[in-house]
């Protein structure tokens, strides 16, 4: 039986529920890291993820292009991290969501107290410079390189093409390459 998004999202619109399982295990990764980038906090990364999912099961019969669920469950997503952070009152500017302040996971941080400040000044800066990239790059970025998901399931959740999806990301990490040297130079010029 086909596993397409648009046979599982029609079985389930026939009331076969485990197909809407089926989908939700495929796209589960990329909305969790579509919430935690808005977010930024992993219980509440959780939460998003699931009224996202509950969000898309109840408007599913309204869903125009069944080939189209990925793009349609993203958009989902940010709407549901928008109304999140307007919820608990975390800034919003210009309708798209500033990421929460992310904070460096325990097993993250190097067991040796003296490289620890190093690494979660590391961490921060990378997290600086992938959110000063421009919008289109960073989420696919982020599915990339931090969910290690395939370039076929990054386009299938975003709606763009394999090759689009290559082309962003070798652009996202130019840029991402020359912000973190720029701050490397002015890390040099402030020290020396």
């Amino acid at each position: 039986m086909s596993r397409t998004d648009e046979n599982l999202v029609r079985r389930c619109l026939e009331g076969e529920t485990e197909a809407y399982g089926d989908l939700v295990e495929r796209y589960q990764d990329a909305v969790y890291a579509t919430a935690y980038y808005y977010v930024g906090r992993y219980g509440a990364a959780e939460d998003v993820s699931q009224d996202a999912f509950l969000a898309a099961y109840r408007s599913l019969p309204h869903l125009n292009d069944m080939t189209r669920f990925g793009p349609w469950l993203r958009e989902i997503t940010s709407r549901t991290a928008a109304n999140w952070l307007r919820k608990n009152n975390i800034r919003i500017h210009n309708e798209t969501p500033l990421p929460y302040r992310r904070t460096v996971p325990f097993d993250e941080v190097a067991i040796d107290p003296r490289n620890a400040a190093e690494q979660a000044e590391r961490y921060e800066q990378i997290h600086r410079a992938i959110d000063s990239l421009p919008e289109q790059y960073r989420l696919p970025l982020i599915l990339r390189y931090l969910q290690e998901m395939s370039y076929r399931d990054i386009a299938r959740y975003t709606g763009h093409s394999q090759d689009e999806i290559r082309g962003l990301l070798q652009r996202a990490t130019g840029q991402l390459r020359k912000t973190l040297l720029a701050t490397q130079e002015e890390r040099k010029e402030e020290q020396g």
